[in-house]
């Protein structure tokens, strides 16, 4: 089961974003201005340098059109695999233009791109075994929309977006409820009183799964396990309700990604992909001057 909240109208959110990223710049490029650059036709590439999954177009198309530097003629698909200094787009337009909305357009491609690159790499490991790769909200203040559209065109599924969107009781919250299933119980009614549909619980032994099991939780979070630890509880969980789901969670690592979908995992949330990106290596090179 997906999240219930959908992503913002990515189009008017990007150009947000863009319009933030670049007032950070000022309100002008005086570099430009005194060697003369403006009015100065131009042509360019963006090149994918070290090559991998596609991603963040939407946000570099609005850069360039707040920029107003032509637009973007993209040469590959948001998702798309690509080799090594591969080009993912053309570009004309005036040369001042184009230089102001160099750092911006590539922060966003390298930020998403580097996401998408590493996101593909964990769906690739758990191949074949039903299991979905998730986010977290772990993402770089402002950026969240941009985050998880990476992750989506790495091949990821949608987690929650906010806090306002899924109930998900963590273990700060197990204090308030105090290992109670009663507490717990109505705070899941409440849940459904409010037309939440889907109420996660993040739970680190037999006790908290039979608890949240008990109270009606839709999914498990199971938190800090190995994956046969993750299993025992992911077995418990179903005999007592079988259509609940569990996801694995806690320091995810491609190299150990696989073990939990073997181990019974139906999602995986990775924060990494977000948390520690590596940004890929994506270039603009002008390459013609009218």
């Amino acid at each position: 089961m997906s999240s219930e909240q959908e992503l913002p109208d990515l189009s008017s959110h990007a150009l947000d974003l863009a319009r933030r990223s670049l007032d950070e710049d000022g309100a002008c490029d005086v570099t430009s201005e005194v060697v003369g650059a403006a009015g100065v036709e131009a042509a360019g590439v963006v090149e994918y340098r070290n090559g991998g999954v596609v991603a963040g177009k939407a946000f570099a198309d609005a850069v360039v059109q707040l920029c107003g530097c032509g637009c973007l003629d993209w040469q590959a698909e948001e998702g798309e695999k690509v080799g090594p200094s591969t080009v993912l787009a053309k570009l004309e337009g005036d040369l001042a233009a184009i230089l102001f909305a160099e750092r911006t357009l590539l922060n966003f491609l390298q930020r998403a791109c580097g996401i998408a690159t590493a996101t593909r790499a964990i769906v690739d490991a758990i191949a074949g075994t039903g299991c979905e790769v998730l986010h977290t909200r772990k993402t770089a203040p402002g950026l969240r929309a941009l985050d998880v559209q990476a992750v989506l065109a790495g091949g990821g599924c949608q987690h929650r977006l906010s806090l306002a969107s899924e109930v998900l009781v963590k273990d700060n919250h197990w204090h308030v409820l105090e290992g109670n299933v009663e507490k717990l119980r109505a705070a899941c009614d409440a849940a459904r009183k409010r037309r939440v549909r889907s109420i996660y619980v993040e739970v680190e032994d037999l006790g908290q799964v039979r608890t949240a099991c008990a109270a009606g939780a839709t999914r498990l979070l199971i938190d800090n396990q190995s994956p046969s630890e993750f299993a025992v509880l992911a077995d418990e969980a179903r005999k007592i309700a079988p259509e609940i789901e569990v996801e694995a969670t806690g320091g995810m690592t491609l190299e150990s990604a696989r073990s939990y979908a073997e181990a019974g995992a139906d999602f995986i949330s990775v924060g990494s992909l977000t948390h520690s990106v590596v940004a890929a290596d994506v270039a603009l090179e002008i390459t013609a001057r009218g």
